[in-house]
């Protein structure tokens, strides 16, 4: 395979690969309880926050914190869900 084909392969995988993460991106839920986002949302949503970044960036339906949250415990879990993802992608440049 020649290395122009091979740049085009993997440029139409990693578009389908960003479509498909896309669809998982934060944003407001009608359906969530009065209380708001909880712990386990927070989490979530910090891991999937470099990819709701990108998107957020070309939608304004899309965004990449819950306002409706319940306070602290959203908090922990959001950072601990950045740190969760950046930290392995941060030491994985760093390889001794």
């Amino acid at each position: 395979m020649s290395a122009g084909r091979r740049g085009a392969t993997w440029l139409v995988v990693a578009t389908g690969v960003l479509l498909l993460l896309s669809a998982c991106a934060a944003g407001a839920n009608a359906e969530q309880s009065a209380s708001g986002a909880n712990f386990w949302w927070g989490l979530w949503h910090g891991v999937i926050l470099p990819i709701t970044f990108v998107v957020s960036l070309f939608t304004d339906t899309v965004s990449i914190y819950e306002v409706d949250n319940n306070g602290n415990w959203y908090d922990f879990g959001f950072v601990l869900g950045i740190a969760l993802f950046s930290g392995p992608v941060i030491a994985g440049g760093r390889r001794r």
